[in-house]
């Protein structure tokens, strides 16, 4: 859903924002208007203003706060090492700027991180100085006046450009664009990796050196001799000499599940403690080479194909969970198929990463989740890079061609709608970004400004204050939903069966109140954008209660026989 920022916006030091980890956005075939370092400018002022802040909370110098920061960082990845590198070259700058008590906008702009666009109005986060902004630069180069790092090139400096560290960004790099995973041995788009797009994504291998086993393919020979599908279920009955496979499995009309979704769907997420330094800890960046390494997106956690337990405490499991708990045949059935700025215009370039074969794998529910990036950019005037209802409905249709040349027979094709995305301003404008918690001084209006005056900003025409364009935004999205529906109830095909599924945040912000939330307890804190971790379980509860409800052969049936699959298995090798 979101229009990738090469800065990813919430990575702790700004050497990683820029950092190249998202796929390109729904229309990028045009040259941007803007300056490529603004992504580097959001990543400036995030991280200027957590030092401040660090100093703040702690009491501590400026100095302090830095070193604090760094240390908390993992040394995977050589995160740390990078940390005070970039400290070493930039910290003496930052620390003379605020102690004299800039804003971390003014010092981004001295050290040139921020450049004001000639003809382009002046963007900042925080509220301007009293005086001039003219005089307040001037002034504050002359704190640094003649420092050595004004004249680092500040285009380049992300962290591919450090050379010890090429070889991983090249990983990354590769495994995103190709959206299979980077270590895959006998190349069956599965792996025994998490990240770089392993089994977080697609269901893990159980032989990486034979592409005849996977997850989703009918069983070898039921499965008497080895786990061609690594479900977890193979061997001999001692007792009978039957098969568990065609024991257990045999009629049971095992699936999977396939998602080709945004980054809604593989759960974009950036920890809020990341940027809070109230919150920050040794143990809060934890988890910062897996997102890395996974381009912030939690995938294990998602609403459609998360296989972990839920970290926020709901008991709404994913879909996958679902379809595994009705039938433990279903094992490691999943594949996430989703990217960072994936449109229905730009879902041709990742689609062959797919993996079924039409004759000898399971059939599978495949859920079409494009719910953002085609009535979203980050230009100043959005509207014309919409993606218009009769571009839509070509691509559409392109995709279910393909699905209908790949998919086993008796699969099933869901197609999802896209929200109407007023909630975001309607629910987080006046609140406090986490940015300005600790001061009262950064509201999400002052954020969505701040990020659409560089251009950055992954849905100008929700997260804006403009009640005209928001309004455009949503009659744009309900014209794209109609013309799925219209597919959904015009066109069949003859491997799968065809449906169409509204996208309710009405309906999900309503069982969250029931249960004493508020409505902006459902929105990612740090980007104001994307739905969090609570909201994408509650959507898969209302997905599922659905379809359950109307078109109860979508799941398959429930099998009678997982109490003995669990009893002769257990965990079935787990995830």
């Amino acid at each position: 859903m979101m229009c990738p920022w090469n800065i990813l916006l919430a990575a702790p030091v700004f050497f990683l924002l820029p950092f190249h980890t998202s796929a390109s956005p729904a229309h990028d075939d045009q040259p941007s208007t803007r300056h490529s370092n603004d992504h580097v400018c959001v990543g400036c002022v995030v991280v200027v203003s957590v030092i401040e802040q660090l100093a703040q909370v702690h009491n501590s110098t400026v100095r302090a706060a830095m070193e604090r920061l760094c240390s908390y960082l993992p040394e995977k990845l050589f995160l740390k090492s990078a940390c005070y590198l970039v400290a070493y070259i930039f910290g003496p700058d930052i620390i003379k700027l605020l102690s004299a008590d800039r804003t971390a906008d003014v010092v981004c702009h001295t050290l040139k991180f921020c450049e004001q666009v000639p003809g382009q109005p002046l963007c900042h986060l925080y509220p301007l100085p009293k005086e001039a902004w003219k005089f307040t630069l001037e002034n504050a180069r002359q704190v640094v006046k003649g420092s050595p790092t004004l004249k680092y090139s500040r285009i380049s400096s992300d962290i591919c450009s450090l050379p010890f560290l090429a070889k991983i960004c090249q990983k990354i790099k590769s495994a995103i664009e190709n959206s299979v995973p980077f270590k895959d041995v006998d190349s069956d788009k599965y792996s025994v990796f998490p990240t770089l797009r392993g089994y977080h994504w697609r269901g893990r291998d159980c032989n990486d050196s034979d592409d005849t086993v996977y997850p989703g393919r009918r069983p070898d020979n039921w499965d008497a001799h080895q786990d061609s599908n690594c479900n977890g279920i193979w061997g001999v009955d001692p007792k009978d000499g039957i098969p568990y496979e065609k024991k257990f499995c045999e009629g049971s009309q095992p699936r999977g599940i396939i998602l080709l979704g945004d980054s809604a769907g593989a759960h974009f997420h950036i920890p809020p403690e990341w940027i809070t330094a109230s919150q920050m800890a040794l143990k809060s960046f934890f988890d910062l080479p897996t997102a890395l390494t996974n381009e912030f997106n939690w995938p294990q956690l998602s609403g459609a194909t998360g296989f972990l337990n839920s970290t926020s405490g709901i008991k709404e499991n994913s879909i996958y969970l679902r379809l595994r708990k009705r039938n433990l045949c279903n094992h490691r059935d999943y594949q996430n198929l989703s990217k960072n700025g994936a449109s229905s215009q730009n879902l041709e370039r990742f689609i062959e990463s797919l993996s079924r074969k039409e004759l000898l794998d399971q059939p599978a529910i495949v859920i079409y989740a494009m719910i953002g990036n085609d009535v979203c950019s980050g230009n100043v005037d959005p509207v014309p890079d919409m993606t218009t209802p009769e571009q839509f409905y070509s691509k559409v249709m392109e995709t279910l061609e393909f699905l209908n040349s790949h998919l086993p027979n008796g699969s099933h094709v869901i197609l999802y709608g896209l929200p109407d995305g007023n909630f975001l301003w309607d629910y987080l404008h006046d609140r406090y970004h986490p940015l300005g918690q600790l001061n009262k001084d950064v509201t999400y209006d002052q954020f969505y400004s701040f990020l659409s005056c560089l251009q950055v900003t992954p849905c100008h025409g929700w997260m804006s204050s403009n009640q005209t364009l928001r309004a455009l935004t949503s009659e744009r999205a309900k014209q794209l939903s109609d013309t799925l529906k219209k597919i959904a109830t015009s066109k069949e095909f003859t491997n799968f069966n065809l449906f169409y599924v509204d996208f309710d945040f009405q309906e999900v912000t309503k069982e969250w109140q029931k249960r004493g939330g508020q409505a902006w307890q459902l929105i990612e804190p740090v980007d104001g954008f994307h739905p969090n971790e609570v909201a994408l379980q509650l959507l898969a509860d209302v997905f599922w209660n659905k379809v359950q409800r109307q078109w109860p052969d979508v799941l398959g049936k429930e099998n009678p026989l997982n109490p003995q699959i669990e009893q002769v298995f257990g965990d079935q090798g787990g995830h």
